[in-house]
C-alpha cells in the first residue's frame, strides 16, 4: 500500500469519525508518508475555510494551542483523534488545510437549497467552491438511500421526506466540491513533488465517488489513491469480498465491544 501511496499526488483516508483505531491507524499512514521525502500536505474535512487563517496562526507559533481551539471550533474529539495529526503537521512544518465549507452554510443549503449561497456577500460566498454540480448519479443513488432510516422515528422503516433528502443532498454536494476545490488549490500551490493526504468520513471517498470524483474533475491526469478503514470483529478473519470496489485499499480495524 505504502509502495502504491508514494506514487500518488492525493490519498484519500475515509474514516469511520468514532473508531479509535482508525484514528491510530490514520496517524500511521500519515507518519509512513512523512517518511517518504517528499513534502506533505494534510488536509481535512474536520475544519472549515474561514478558520484556515487560525490554523496558519498556530502552525507558525503566533498563537498558542489554546487561542487555536477557542477560534477553530475542532470537533469534540479532536483531541484524542486528530489532534496527533495536527500536532505531527506542526512538528514537521506541513501545512493543513481547512478543507470543508463552513458548516453553517451547508446547513442552509440543507434548509434552502443552494439558493441560500446567492444571498451571502463575495468574501462568504469565497468559502465555499466556486464551482458546483450535484448531478443524479450513483453518488446520488447510494446518498438517497443511506437517508433511509433517518426519518423522525429513526428506524429501518422510517425514510425522510424526499424533497428534504434531496436538499440534504445538495448539502453534501457543496461540501464535496469545496473539499475537493480546497485540495486541488492547496496542491497546485505545494512543491511540485508534494503529496496531499486528506482524511474525510467514508462516504465522501468510498467508490471513488463523492470528494474524489470532483477533484480528478478539477485535476485530470493526477494519480488518486482511496483508503477506507473498516471495523470488523476480528479483522484477520474478515472477508474482503464485501468490500470489493469501495477503494484501492481497505484496513480492517478491530471494532470496540458493543459498537454497531
Amino acid at each position: 500500500m505504502l509502495d502504491v501511496l508514494s506514487r500518488s499526488d492525493v490519498v484519500f483516508f475515509g474514516e469511520q469519525h468514532d473508531d479509535p483505531e482508525t484514528h491510530r491507524a490514520e496517524a500511521v499512514v500519515l507518519e509512513a508518508l512523512g517518511e517518504m521525502g517528499r513534502p506533505v500536505v494534510l488536509s481535512l474535512e474536520m475544519f472549515e475555510r474561514d478558520v484556515q487563517p487560525v490554523i496558519d496562526d498556530y502552525l507558525a507559533g503566533r498563537i498558542n494551542e489554546a487561542d487555536f481551539l477557542a477560534r477553530s471550533r475542532p470537533w469534540d474529539n479532536y483531541a484524542t483523534d486528530y489532534r496527533p495529526l495536527v500536532e505531527m503537521a506542526k512538528a514537521r512544518g506541513w501545512r493543513v488545510i481547512a478543507a470543508n465549507v463552513p458548516r453553517a452554510m451547508a446547513s442552509s443549503v440543507s434548509r434552502t437549497g443552494v439558493a441560500a449561497l446567492d444571498a451571502l456577500s463575495p468574501a462568504e460566498r469565497a468559502q465555499a467552491a466556486r464551482e458546483l454540480a450535484c448531478p443524479k448519479d450513483d453518488y446520488h443513488a447510494r446518498f438517497m438511500n443511506a437517508m433511509k432510516g433517518h426519518g423522525p422515528g429513526g428506524s429501518a422503516g422510517d425514510t425522510l421526506p424526499t424533497a428534504m433528502a434531496e436538499r440534504f443532498y445538495l448539502s453534501q454536494c457543496v461540501k464535496d466540491e469545496t473539499m475537493a476545490e480546497s485540495i486541488v488549490t492547496a496542491l497546485t500551490a505545494a512543491p511540485r513533488n508534494a503529496i496531499v493526504i486528506h482524511y474525510n468520513g467514508l462516504f465522501h471517498s468510498d467508490f471513488g465517488q463523492g470528494t474524489v470524483e470532483r477533484v480528478r474533475r478539477r485535476a485530470p491526469g493526477r494519480k488518486l489513491v482511496v483508503i477506507t478503514a473498516v471495523a470488523v470483529a476480528d479483522p484477520a478473519m474478515a472477508p474482503i469480498a464485501p468490500e470489493s470496489g469501495r477503494a484501492d485499499f481497505i484496513i480492517f480495524t478491530r471494532a470496540r465491544p458493543g459498537a454497531r
